[in-house]
């Protein structure tokens, strides 16, 4: 494995501004990677770029430091890279080689190194851009061996350790709460607010079939817009006191630093209903008055109890961190001798014809005259045992150099 290099710029060293400084535009990735092939004698490399981190994974027969990546990067970026910046990112770099590049790749693939641990997305993007790379033929034999392990190992912690079972964004949590509550996809639904928390909660239930919407927001541009994506209808904030098609759940999160929903508000809302209503309340502070949870039969969900939840189940993501990097481990030394074995194949891949031309040249040159001079059953004799020659002259080299590099590094 001693060919492996990683070279990573992740959120934890850099600032999240530096690091987009290092992402390359869609259109130069083609050139920039052909052009650190070339300067660095680099036989095969992929390039990812995410939201937290940027990595380059390679192959090279030389060893790398900070000289290196200071030198790659000044040829990667050129002068689209001011040497300040440069001399910044180099300082907070991370190296790998070897088989502490494949467990860095592996935790990278599985989300142990994520923001967030147990996020799969990061498999997604990594299998993307080593794709990527692999249809523009920067990469090869080598890289599609570690790829396929390392795709193996993240789908190992994924399948056999709890990492990633539980939720642990507000907003999934809040839609699982809605669903256990089994609410009928009529449900008349009042979203108050158009930003990021409810556009995604939103897309949630209109997901799972919920269909009737009514979207509030003082900025009327931005309800229509989320309005229009849910099939509902657009109202300002202003509005709402006179709303009067009824309603079974409210969910609200806006900037309000007072409550919106008042009980007077509310009463207006209600119709003069008498059936159990539903909050959901995702703003700080919240927009729900406490009076109307006081005064009415409501089902109440609060951002705080489901941020409780969040970082709990986040916490008992963490402790898998262990299983996970016992699956990592176990691969590691699983892949060692399917590296060693490929290496010997790929040695000696030119061995058979070798041996075929010089059976061939035996009997069509140097043996010409004697082999022309046997009967028909001597020549299908000799042919027989060249035959049989050659191919234990293939195999029995082969098997003893997989024994001795395998079990005798």
């Amino acid at each position: 494995m001693k060919y492996l290099k990683v070279i990573a710029f992740t959120h934890k060293q850099i600032d999240l501004k530096e690091l987009g400084c290092l992402v390359l535009c869609n259109e130069a990735i083609d050139s920039r990677l052909e052009l650190v092939k070339s300067q660095f004698d680099i036989p095969e490399i992929f390039y990812l770029a995410t939201c937290n981190r940027v990595e380059f994974i390679f192959t090279a027969s030389q060893s790398i430091d900070k000289g290196f990546v200071r030198a790659f990067l000044s040829v990667l970026h050129g002068e689209f890279l001011e040497s300040q910046r440069i001399e910044n990112v180099v300082e907070h770099s991370l190296i790998f080689e070897q088989e502490e590049a494949l467990n860095h790749l592996m935790r990278v693939s599985s989300s142990l190194e994520s923001l967030v641990v147990g996020e799969k997305e990061i498999l997604a993007q990594v299998r993307k851009a080593y794709e990527y790379c692999r249809e523009k033929k920067f990469t090869g034999d080598y890289l599609r061996m570690v790829m396929n392990r390392v795709v193996k190992t993240a789908k190992e912690v994924y399948t056999y350790t709890n990492i990633s079972k539980n939720p642990i964004s507000v907003v999934s949590l809040a839609y699982r709460k809605i669903k256990a509550l089994k609410m009928c996809s009529h449900s008349r639904i009042l979203i108050i607010g158009a930003g990021e928390t409810n556009q995604n909660i939103a897309k949630y239930l209109k997901k799972h079939t919920f269909t009737n919407f009514f979207v509030f927001n003082r900025t009327l541009s931005k309800a229509q817009t989320l309005a229009k994506e849910l099939g509902g209808e657009a109202l300002s904030l202003d509005e709402l006191k006179s709303f009067n098609k009824g309603f079974d759940v409210i969910i609200t999160c806006t900037s309000a630093t007072e409550p919106i929903l008042t009980n007077e508000i509310y009463q207006k809302l209600l119709k003069g209903e008498e059936s159990n209503k539903l909050i959901v309340d995702l703003a700080v502070p919240y927009d729900t008055a406490p009076e109307v949870i006081e005064n009415n039969k409501v089902q109440y969900i609060e951002i705080k109890s489901l941020q409780d939840i969040a970082n709990k189940n986040l916490q008992e993501r963490y402790q898998e961190l262990i299983n996970g990097e016992s699956i990592i481990e176990k691969n590691i030394k699983e892949f060692r001798p399917i590296l060693k074995q490929r290496r010997v194949e790929l040695a000696m891949k030119e061995v058979p014809q070798k041996i075929k031309e010089i059976k061939d040249l035996a009997l069509n040159a140097v043996f010409a005259d004697e082999v022309n001079a046997l009967d028909e059953n001597s020549r299908a004799v000799l042919e027989k045992v060249m035959n049989y020659m050659e191919k234990k002259y293939i195999s029995v080299p082969m098997v003893m150099a997989k024994d001795i590099l395998v079990n005798n590094d």
